[in-house]
């Protein structure tokens, strides 16, 4: 591989102009697809094979004006005023009867006909169902809602929305978290470079990767449903997969020219040796990333290879655009910055790392890794097991208008309707009934088997046709309290003996139906996706480095700095330790948080795994003395391992500021994930356990020699063979 990407490079640096014709018309190809394709993105979320889907498919086919997604509008007043006084009353009803013309809605219900006004008066619960899913109600729809409720509210009246669409329901994400995160990441390669060219240029090639990867994800979804968080992980992960593959690349093809390389033998030889760990480092996340269709959840399936779409134009960028851009750089990228106070500090820094790297702190930290080895993995390992040990309290859901801040009107109406009708009426479950054999009094003993189940607060009729009764059941508990889910399950549980002799059968779902059987699944693939995740690494790394023990002790740090990271998230984000320092509403974890954060963070370890462990063994292949290789090894990755987990975490870190439910907390959990990995495994765990080690770590049997390829991460064989 090294000397395929050694002539790639060289190549790519001779025809740079070339190459850069082609990103561009690239680049442009998929911006103008983008905009004439039309494509919308949604959180149309669906489960196949569950029971609530299958609600959703009946509900389609019956009950049509029943299928579609929904509004809950809350009215309420304040002071003294009722909602049953006459003129607020009035104005409340004229709402209502205008919703009724707006296009998209099936249905209303007027909460005066159905009585679901609270008992102190003061607040009165209203309905719109549409025609259509959340992904394909029309933002015109939701503005002429919020037009209509103008004359409520002219009468003092509160108008509130929730539900699965409503408007005021932010589907996209604002620039901010990205401007934050290339700041951060452009101040970060200043520091690491100490030059203005060597810190622009992966941050350029990182936005031009982004920028195909991003119009790309929005052209697809104009052929098949993208959710709207697809384009955020896209974005974490293109922006610093982009630039951490360019800065170890540019960093070691600025080591060969201060060196005394030529321009294009430096750019051939950088893309052979580090170029080599970028393209395993990508495949490893690419994989991983692609494996999140073995969960068999749709729109986890899709955010998976949208997501693993962006890494893999992230390395072609790196080992393509890079290398263009670089001879264009030429010698520009030793072109240090001024220190007025420190005079030729920046090139001091880089020429003792290029030429002298046993002067440098990395090497000062590989020394004293080694010697204090057996108290760092003690202390290492206790770190995080301590860290873990909240995962197991870890409680699964998805987000409701309880998980949102007070500042969203949705989380206004999950208040007023808890403090006014009970937490059930945030979430009510449906049963859907076939009457087409039933007998007369078929649904009345449904609805009194359900309503005799613990948990239920009352069961009514809410539709009926084509042999079809919809009954709404509302639970006592709120829509992620755990009772909710153990009534789910304790009425399907029941449901033979509820049917018996009625000669009808009956569905459970709806939203909140649907989530508990979400997070079931999820819950449910977990150790499947564990087990591919653990096959994958131990497949990738033994053909990485031709070894047995390297891959079980990546592996081993991969899960400690996963559920150490998943551990501070359960700490944070369930039991509420610097919730408000965050600006973070505590709940359940996300339901799909884990596997999603488990693919990463295995492919970003692997990252680390193979920057780190490839300069060891280039080390020990030269030396042979394993202690030795060690510290040289570390001293020749520290520093830009440090700049690339640097990176990672302010572009993760800067979506933390986004006040999405999703987003978040997925953000949050990267961020520490990253930190923990990068720091505590890879470089102070990993290097101590193979000093502890010694030669034995490279141990490999015979037959490996005939049976595993060499893919020469290291690059080798551009020494050997003389290029």
């Amino acid at each position: 591989m090294a000397r395929y990407l050694y002539a790639l490079g060289r190549f790519a640096a001779r025809r740079r102009w070339w190459v850069l014709g082609i990103w561009i018309v690239l680049l442009a190809a998929t911006v103008t697809v983008s905009i004439t394709a039309g494509g919308k993105l949604n959180n149309d979320f669906t489960v196949p094979g569950t029971e609530s889907q299958d609600v959703v498919t009946v509900l389609n086919e019956k009950l049509p004006a029943q299928g579609g997604a929904s509004t809950q509008v809350v009215f309420a007043t304040h002071g003294t005023a009722k909602v049953t006084d006459p003129a607020v009353m009035a104005a409340i009803s004229n709402t209502v009867t205008a919703f009724k013309g707006i296009p998209q809605v099936a249905e209303v219900i007027d909460p005066y006909q159905a009585k679901t006004i609270a008992p102190d008066g003061q607040v009165a619960l209203s309905g719109v169902q549409y025609s259509a899913q959340a992904g394909q109600v029309e933002q015109s729809t939701l503005d002429a809602l919020q037009t209509a409720a103008r004359t409520a509210e002219q009468a003092g009246v509160e108008v509130e929305y929730g539900g699965a669409v409503y408007p005021g329901l932010e589907l996209t994400v604002p620039e901010t978290p990205e401007i934050f995160g290339l700041l951060a990441a452009f101040l970060i390669l200043l520091v690491t470079f100490g030059a203005l060219v060597a810190a622009g240029l992966p941050i350029v090639t990182a936005l031009i990767g982004v920028a195909i990867g991003v119009t790309g994800i929005t052209a697809l979804a104009a052929l098949v449903d993208v959710p709207t968080v697809a384009t955020s992980l896209a974005l974490m992960l293109g922006l610093s997969c982009g630039i951490d593959y360019a800065l170890f690349i540019l960093s070691r093809h600025r080591n060969n020219l201060m060196q005394r390389m030529s321009v294009e033998e430096s750019i051939g030889v950088a893309l052979g040796t580090a170029g080599s760990a970028v393209v395993f480092a990508a495949v490893t996340v690419i994989v991983a990333l692609c494996g999140l269709a073995v969960v068999g959840i749709p729109f986890l399936t899709v955010m998976g290879l949208t997501a693993a779409g962006a890494v893999l134009i992230a390395m072609l960028v790196a080992l393509t655009l890079l290398p263009a851009l670089l001879g264009f750089a030429g010698h520009t990228v030793t072109r240090f910055l001024p220190t007025p106070l420190r005079p030729g500090h920046n090139e001091k820094v880089a020429r003792t790392a290029a030429i002298a790297p046993r002067y440098t702190g990395g090497h000062a930290w590989g020394r004293f890794v080694t010697r204090f080895r057996v108290p760092l993995l003690i202390g290492g390992v206790v770190l995080l097991g301590v860290a873990a040990m909240p995962v197991a309290t870890m409680e699964f859901g998805l987000p409701s208008g309880g998980s949102l801040p007070t500042s969203s009107t949705a989380r206004r109406a999950y208040d007023l309707i808890s403090h006014s009708f009970g937490p059930g009426y945030n979430g009510p479950l449906i049963a859907v009934i076939d009457t087409s054999h039933a007998t007369p009094e078929a649904v009345q003993t449904i609805a009194m088997g359900i309503q005799g189940e613990l948990d239920v607060a009352t069961v009514v009729p809410a539709a009926q046709a084509n042999d079809t009764v919809l009954l709404q059941i509302i639970p006592n508990s709120g829509p992620n309290d755990s009772e909710t889910a153990s009534l789910v399950q304790a009425i399907r549980d029941h449901r033979e003996s509820i049917e018996a002799s009625t000669g009808a059968t009956f569905l459970i779902g709806g939203a909140t139906a649907a989530n508990i059987d979400t997070s079931q699944r999820l819950g449910d693939a977990l150790p499947l996706f564990l087990a591919v995740v653990v096959g994958l690494a131990m497949v990738l790394l033994t053909l990485a480095f031709r070894t047995i023990l390297v891959p079980i002790t990546s592996i081993i740090g991969f899960v400690g700095s996963v559920f150490a990271a998943l551990g501070i998230q359960v700490a944070v984000f369930q039991w509420g330790w610097g919730a408000d320092l965050l600006g973070v509403v505590p709940g359940e974890t996300l339901s799909f948080l884990p596997i999603i954060v488990l693919a990463i963070i295995f492919g970003l370890s692997s990252d680390y795994q193979i920057f780190v462990v490839s300069r060891i063994k280039e080390e020990h292949t030269g030396t042979g003395d394993a202690r030795l290789a060690v510290e040289n090894g570390v001293a020749l990755s520290a520093r830009v391992v440090t700049a690339a987990a640097l990176i990672m975490f302010g572009v993760f870190a800067a979506f933390i500021t986004v006040d999405n439910p999703i987003l978040k907390p997925l953000a949050f959990t990267l961020a520490i994930g990253v930190l923990l990995d990068a720091f505590v495994v890879r470089l102070t765990l990993i290097p101590a356990v193979m000093a502890v080690i010694g030669n034995r770590i490279w141990y490999h049997p015979k037959w490996f020699d005939r049976y595993v390829p060499d893919f020469d991460v290291e690059g080798n064989q551009l020494v050997t063979t003389g290029r």
